[in-house]
Formats: C-alpha cells, structure tokens, sequence
C-alpha cells in the first residue's frame, strides 16, 4: 500500500487551478458535470484511504472487535508512519461524518421548512409570497416551484421577470440542487475540495443563464435582469437552492451574457485552454481512483494474510 495511501488526501490540491480554467474556458454545463465528477470522485477516494488508515489504527487499540492478527507489525508495516496517521484517521473520518451529516440534515430540514411554507399555496409552479424582501429561488421536489417575493417582481418590468422565471426554470429542469449538494459533501468530506464548490455554484448560475438567455432570444435582456435583481437583493445567508441573484459573482455572469455565447461542444480539443483543463482534471481524478484502488487492495491482502483461518 505504501504512500499511495495518502496520495487521495491530498490530490484535491491539483484541482484548484483546474476549477478556474473550467470556469472561464468550458461551457457552463460541461464545466457543471465534469467538476462535480471529480469532485465526488476525489472525496469518495480520500474517505477510503481515511477508512483504511481507520482500519490500522483501530486494530491497535486494545479491546477493538477487530482479529488479533490486523494489528501484526506486517499489516502495520504496509502503512507509512500507521501509529500517528492511523490515530490521526481515526479523528479525520469522525469529523467527516458529522460534517457530512449536518450537511445533509440542513438540506433536508430547509426542504421541509420550503414545503411547509408553501403547503396552503396554489399549486402552480411560480409561488408568489408577499414579502418586502427581494428573492428568488428554486425549491426542487416531485414538482419543482419557483418562489418569488412580490419585492423581487416589483423591482423588475415584465421582461426582465420572464428572464427571471427562464432562469429558475433551468435549475429545475437541469436538477442544479444535486450538483450543488455533491460538491458540498464532497467539501466536508475534503477541505480541499471547497475552490471546486465554490466553482460549482458558479458554474450552475452560468449554466441557467445561458439556457434562459437562449430561451427569451435576448443575452442583453438576460444581463440586464440578473444585473437588476442583485443590485436590489440583500446580503442574506445562502441557502442550499439555486438562487437568480445573490452576493457573489454577479458581475462576470453579467460580463459573459454581454459578450458571445459559449460553445456548446461537450469535450473541447486537447491542445486548448479548455482542453486542458478538462484533460488535467480528468486525470487527477484517474489517478485518485487508482491510488485508493491500490491501496485498497494492497491493504485487502495484508488483511487476508494475518487473518487466522478458523
């Protein structure tokens, strides 16, 4: 097993340039999909290497269920320095856990809160809640509905409001609310994960812009509303729903709908920026899945061989 162990942990670390190219060289959707692959990819490998430091430094702890045999000086030596990384894993993958867990459970329960809130509601898709508080976000379920605040519309002409509804309609149709939850329990399950999050919810943003620009036939119009909508949107916490205008990024999602629309070819050619950064982060995410699988396996055996047979 040997250091390919920790290669998985720290691997994340080549994706960070590779989010910003994604960002600026590939279309919205590509870049979507491919850094949410990678980065469920690369946290599902860094948790199996952390299971499998788990493994070895819980077979030293005295009064552990584990075969007397895992604790063997052979099966600690397949790990580079096992007693501190795997006390140390130990920790790690606890912390993991109920990071990932809180995550998933304030999901769930702002879910719940967004059904309740909108149970006595019409049952149409665009749920208009009087409040003077400008907002607009996408609620994902069986039937998806936008929510509207009458301080949003009121600050909006009747064009810029059908480029609004376009652009939560794409978060429903295209099920942005996955992406985003992947990459942020990917987050929690590595650290360095978080610049590819971050990318993500960028990238999900441009990505419903760009279809709803094409929808209404008006780049223009489609700046103009996103533009409007942040200018009269607070600074509110964010919520796990694809929101049309928050505090961020707003000002490249306006400078790209101002400009040529991106193309819409889903694997650009090697030997150009876009290229590469889908090529390098393919191959960080290859090399994370063949170094857990190395490990995995080399630890499998070792197991097997200080397993006593009954």
């Amino acid at each position: 097993m040997g250091v390919f162990v920790f290669l998985p942990l720290v691997l994340p670390f080549t994706a960070w340039p590779i989010a910003r190219l994604a960002e600026q060289q590939l279309h919205p959707r590509s870049a979507t999909r491919l850094l949410t692959t990678v980065s469920v990819v690369l946290a599902v490998c860094s948790t199996l290497c952390l299971a499998l430091l788990m493994v070895v430094g819980t077979a030293q702890l005295p009064g552990n269920p584990l075969p007397d045999g895992w604790s063997d000086p052979e099966v600690r030596a397949a790990v580079p320095f096992d007693e501190i990384a795997g006390k140390a894993s130990i920790v790690a993958l606890i912390a993991v856990a109920a990071a990932c867990t809180a995550t998933g459970l304030r999901h769930w329960r702002v879910r719940r809160q967004a059904r309740q809130a909108l149970a006595g509601l019409p049952a149409r898709q665009v749920a208009v809640l009087p409040d003077d508080m400008p907002y607009a976000h996408a609620v994902p379920g069986k039937t998806g509905r936008i929510v509207v605040s009458t301080a949003m519309l009121a600050g909006l002409n009747s064009r810029e409001r059908r480029a609004l509804f376009a652009h939560e309609r794409v978060h429903l149709t295209a099920r942005h609310h996955r992406h985003l939850l992947a990459v942020q329990l990917a987050a929690r399950a590595n650290p360095f994960l978080r610049p590819l999050s971050t990318a993500v919810s960028y990238t999900t943003e441009r990505w419903a812009d760009e279809e709803a620009a094409h929808a209404i036939g008006d780049r223009r119009l489609m700046a103009r509303a996103v533009g409007k909508a942040a200018l009269i949107s607070p600074a509110v916490p964010s919520l796990p729903f694809a929101a049309f205008a928050t505090p961020g990024p707003v000002p490249r999602r306006v400078a790209a709908l101002l400009g040529p629309a991106p193309c819409p070819r889903g694997w650009p050619p090697a030997f150009t920026p876009a290229g590469f950064a889908a090529w390098m982060a393919a191959t960080g995410a290859a090399a994370s899945a063949l170094s857990s699988a190395n490990a995995a396996i080399g630890l499998a055996l070792v197991l097997h061989a200080a397993t006593p047979f009954v």
